[in-house]
């Protein structure tokens, strides 16, 4: 917390450096009183409409009304050129034109075809330019002032300081257009993803029943191959093949229960991940139902993670209070799969064998829960749900960090880990209303999160 409060008040003593600096500023420009009116009528402006075009005819329209002088603004095209977009005389031109002949790029005023030509400059539009890039600014375009002569160099000086509140203002706008193209993206995406993913992935269900009947066509050989050996008296050798097919259907049937059991799961947080919903509100929105929880989200997690925790050794520690009762919550099913989902796949990456109290080796998970009264607020009981791996406890410093997006330990588990899935289970549950936390024990090493409690039982 002591960090914060620091770092608030660097950032505070920034803003304030800053602000004496522009008033600095104001005081050496020494602006008339009717230009610094000028500066206000434009921010004014800008900020009552909304469109774009609208925009653009201000930037020529204030010049033209306070001083007399007509103006154009030239844009980047998509081409990397010099675009006409607006002028004083005609107004917005769509689609835009060539710029004149005399009218270049350039990172500093120059004077031109009887005009003062001044450089429209703007931090990055590109949302994924590195930080050191954040806050170059780039020529995006020109605003052409004329005739030169009616101009001062008082007047061309403020005219430097005015196109930089259009490039301000035109960051601004280009931005929101931006995110509205791209939100528009996102939901042409939601349509594409049901069309070409969720759908689709509900044909596996197709071939998961083809799969089921060759399985059966083989139960159905082998009985016929028993009776012809009984018929025929060659039951040794009969009975060898039917030990074969009684091995490769069982080893079918295996293979078609995890695919079978890993499409659902995969259907499963394919629909909760890609709602629409989700996309239309710009975050997760829940969709609560009331659900078994060891029944229903916990033991079927589990499972997909059983056969290889085994095969590294880590034994599954069942809860001794949750036996006998099923805990009944209200959650969203398909994100809160995912939460443990994300708990046991940690657990198969990071736990380790340690010696327990009892001077034995153990490497092991275990589940379990705790009932808090009045955790939120007198009467509002909480829930502490907990996923244990036994291991060396995380240090302090990592500890503290663990539940932010993109942050990864000293013992990273692989390349393709990307500090993502704390991250998750801590916005999922959040957004339940709930908390994360850790917390190391003798052992090892307890990740757990607490959510309002609605009913037990037995």
């Amino acid at each position: 917390m002591a960090e914060t409060d620091s770092s608030s008040r660097e950032d505070l003593a920034l803003i304030r450096a800053r602000v004496e600096q522009k008033r600095r500023d104001y005081i050496n420009y020494d602006f008339s009183r009717k230009k610094n009116d000028i500066l206000k009528t434009f921010f004014d402006l800008a900020q009552e409409f909304d469109s774009l075009d609208d925009l653009y005819r201000i930037c020529v329209a204030v010049p033209l009304e306070a001083f007399g002088v007509e103006s154009r603004l030239y844009l980047r095209g998509e081409d990397g050129g010099l675009d006409l977009v607006c002028d004083s005389e005609r107004g917005v031109r769509e689609p835009p034109e060539p710029c004149l002949g005399y009218v270049y790029l350039a990172d500093e005023p120059y004077e031109a075809g009887g005009s003062y030509l001044v450089p429209v400059q703007t931090k990055p539009l590109r949302t994924s330019v590195t930080p050191e890039f954040a806050d170059t600014l780039q020529v995006i375009g020109m605003f052409e002032v004329y005739p030169l002569v009616k101009l001062t160099s008082s007047d061309k000086f403020f005219f430097t300081k005015y196109t930089n509140r259009i490039g301000y203002n035109l960051r601004k706008r280009l931005l929101a257009q931006q995110n509205v193209r791209h939100l528009q993206f996102i939901n042409n995406l939601v349509s594409d993803i049901e069309h070409n993913v969720i759908v689709p992935n509900m044909y596996y269900k197709h071939l998961f029943k083809q799969l089921k009947k060759r399985i059966d066509d083989l139960s159905s050989l082998a009985e016929m191959v028993e009776r012809y050996g009984a018929e025929k008296q060659d039951s040794e050798m009969c009975r060898h093949i039917v030990g074969q097919l009684g091995e490769i259907r069982s080893r079918l049937l295996d293979s078609y229960q995890e695919i079978d059991k890993h499409h659902a799961n995969l259907s499963l947080f394919l629909e909760s991940l890609f709602r629409r919903d989700h996309f239309q509100e710009g975050r997760l929105v829940l969709h609560p139902q009331v659900c078994k929880l060891e029944r229903d989200i916990i033991l079927p997690q589990l499972g997909h993670y059983q056969k290889r925790m085994a095969a590294r050794g880590i034994t599954i520690d069942k809860p001794n209070d949750m036996e006998g009762e099923e805990v009944e919550i209200q959650v969203d099913f398909g994100l809160l799969s995912q939460v443990y989902a994300n708990l046991f796949s940690n657990v198969l990456k990071y736990a380790e064998t340690i010696i327990d109290h009892q001077g034995r080796p153990r490497k092991a998970v275990a589940y379990g829960r705790t009932i808090l009264t009045d955790c939120f607020g007198p009467g509002l009981a909480g829930i502490k749900l907990n996923v244990f791996s036994t291991g060396r406890p995380l240090p302090e410093a990592e500890a503290a960090n663990i539940f932010k997006d993109g942050f990864m330990g000293a013992n990273r588990a692989s390349d393709f880990s990307r500090g993502h899935g704390l991250a998750f289970v801590k916005y999922v549950i959040e957004l339940h209303g709930g908390r994360v936390g850790y917390e190391s024990t003798a052992e090892g090493n307890n990740f757990y999160f607490v959510l309002p409690f609605l009913s037990i039982h037995r």
